[in-house]
């Protein structure tokens, strides 16, 4: 499922799924997320400090959760088949 992703300083766009956890734990797993700059232009998230591509998130630190309109949809697809 992916979706855009407001949280407070920043906006992605990412696969994202429900997991379940002990209380405290993170219980959203994010699956090569992007920021989205306010150019429309994809940034993989947090690039410059980690290889992974799959990261682990409170649902408390997001803001809203909503489906990306098509022509981001189309881009983000494309950035992650490469």
């Amino acid at each position: 499922m992916i979706k855009l992703i407001v949280l407070m300083d920043q906006i992605l766009v990412t696969e994202i799924e429900e997991v379940s956890s002990e209380l405290g734990e993170p219980d959203c797993r994010m699956k090569n997320p992007f920021t989205v700059t306010k150019d429309g232009t994809l940034i993989p998230w947090l690039n410059d400090l980690t290889n992974q591509k799959e990261f682990m998130i409170h649902s408390d630190k997001i803001l809203t959760i909503t489906d990306p309109n098509t022509k981001l949809l189309d881009r983000y697809q494309k950035v992650t088949d490469e």
